[in-house]
């Protein structure tokens, strides 16, 4: 909870330009409080083996094999993501034909976060999660955001090729850019110029974070209000 709210809430406010049908939920522990709490406008799906999020995704598979647009992907537990930058970075997949976009950003603050790699001339190349990150790709200041968008029929065509050599033993959607990049498919990146938008909740400590953040946040959307009156 942040705020008193589920951070799922805050997560599908700022997602609420996609309709809840076309919305999946995926959950595991706890599902039914999940369910009963958001109803069943959302469509849900359920990972029975907590092996990462690339197997996140394959749980959901069926819920989009008639489906043929453009997928987002994002975490249930990061509230400070905003709505505009969400839709902005759809709108933005789509109107440069990209298999796939993510969402970036620099904050030095979360040293543990992954990285993403480039080639000598800027291209995508791949992202390193921080626990596999050797000293040097520590040192890229570029973060990935945890946010993805994929065209979906490409999407559902990579997981098959996921594997979990790895520090975690996790099937890591993350590898899906990098495969279509080597695959010669369009990857791009969308900046997000405010580095807090990639903070998630995992410690009591993190809540007090996000719940400070927020409260600025609407201080700001306050005072900008109140001078425009």
């Amino acid at each position: 909870m942040v705020g008193g709210r589920p951070l799922l809430e805050y997560v599908l406010e700022n997602t609420s330009f996609i309709k809840p049908e076309d919305t999946c939920i995926i959950v595991g522990y706890l599902k039914e409080q999940i369910m009963d709490h958001f109803g069943p406008s959302y469509r849900y799906a359920e990972q029975k083996e907590l092996c990462g999020t690339g197997q996140a995704v394959m749980a959901c598979e069926d819920q989009f094999r008639d489906f043929d647009g453009t997928v987002l992907i994002t975490f249930g537990d990061m509230p400070l993501f905003r709505y505009e930058t969400m839709k902005a970075m759809c709108e933005y997949h789509e109107s440069v034909g990209a298999a796939c976009t993510l969402m970036t950003a620099e904050n030095d603050e979360l040293e543990s976060w992954a990285r993403i790699v480039c080639d000598k001339d800027g291209r995508f190349e791949a992202i390193v999660e921080g626990r596999d990150c050797t000293p040097e790709q520590e040192k890229i200041k570029e973060l990935f955001a945890g946010v993805l968008v994929f065209d979906s029929k490409k999407l559902f065509s990579f997981l098959p090729q996921l594997g979990c050599d790895n520090a975690q033993n996790e099937y890591y959607l993350t590898e899906i850019p990098e495969l279509m990049a080597r695959a010669g498919l369009r990857v791009e990146r969308y900046r997000t110029d405010d580095g807090n938008d990639l903070r998630g909740v995992n410690s009591y400590e993190d809540i007090a974070v996000c719940e400070k953040i927020l409260s600025e946040r609407a201080a700001q959307r306050d005072a900008l209000l109140a001078a425009s009156h």
